[in-house]
């Protein structure tokens, strides 16, 4: 006899009518793509996160034959309760360091009953060491509050079925200096993403954010993804197509210096792995 999840859930409705009903997993990792998803880590838990990033630059004198820069960034995210995570990573691009706290509000009821959406809050601080081309050396900057960013998200999704789940982020950024007088300190934006479950444990992911307010002292563009999740276990694999080369908010929504496409070296490739750690188990 083979019993479904949903099966399940409406069993448990009947024997249970007053305990509220939860959708689980609207995203399987704390990464849709590119951005933060709602989903949060459960108490105990610890995340190690190994993303990079590999592109070209047209006419560039040291172009090997796989790719001419690579990108990385090493993190952790940690549960401090199922709805409450800590993490915090850095960054070889731009060498920044970072860390946040995500917070689920509410969470999605499947019993109809309560909220038809989940939602979290995300609070990012970024210190960026250095600043690579296009954009001016961070080093002007004498005060350390100037070389910092903040980025404050409200994650927004719905599970409308158990295979596509959709999120849209509204999203401020503050810097505390501008490098260039005419470039504004704060930022808006609004992501919308979405992952379509295809079988098994694979997916397929896209996220896109507009910027409202971009840069006025040098040419970005709205950044974009394109991917493949793949689940194993205790192990997520996230494979990409992006023109994004950062991965912290502040980078790679307001600074992107590349259009989607395959010309002049605007196509990037990222590779996300995300292990899985239960450092505390439930006592039965």
């Amino acid at each position: 006899m083979t019993i479904t999840a949903q099966d399940l859930l409406e069993t448990l409705e009947k024997e249970y009518p007053d305990t509220p009903q939860y959708e689980l997993a609207t995203f399987k990792a704390s990464r849709l793509s590119i951005g933060h998803s709602i989903e949060t880590r459960k108490k105990g838990v610890l995340e190690i996160q190994a993303f990079t990033r590999y592109w070209n630059i047209p006419n560039y004198g040291g172009q090997s034959f796989f790719v001419d820069k690579l990108g990385a960034r090493i993190a952790l995210e940690y549960g401090i309760s199922d709805r409450f995570t800590f993490g915090a990573g850095g960054s070889t691009l731009d060498g920044i360091f970072d860390g946040f706290l995500k917070y689920k509000l509410v969470r999605q009821r499947s019993d109809g009953k309560g909220s038809p959406l989940s939602i979290s809050l995300f609070q990012n601080m970024a210190y960026r060491s250095k600043r690579n081309r296009p954009f001016a050396d961070v080093n002007r900057f004498d005060e350390f509050s100037d070389k910092l960013s903040y980025t404050s998200q409200l994650l927004i999704a719905r599970k409308f079925t158990p295979q596509f789940s959709v999120q849209i982020s509204p999203t401020y950024i503050h810097r505390s200096s501008s490098v260039f007088p005419d470039d504004p300190n704060n930022q808006f934006a609004l992501g919308v993403g979405g992952r379509y479950k295809l079988g098994g444990h694979v997916s397929i992911v896209s996220e896109y954010f507009y910027v409202f307010n971009p840069l006025e002292s040098t040419n970005t563009y709205d950044a974009f993804s394109l991917g493949v999740n793949w689940e194993l276990s205790d192990v997520m694999l996230q494979f990409q197509l992006t023109n994004t080369r950062g991965m912290t908010e502040e980078e790679f929504i307001t600074r992107t210096p590349n259009n989607f496409n395959f010309k002049d070296g605007n196509f990037v490739f990222g590779f996300n792995a995300i292990f899985v750690l239960h450092l505390s188990q439930k006592k039965p």
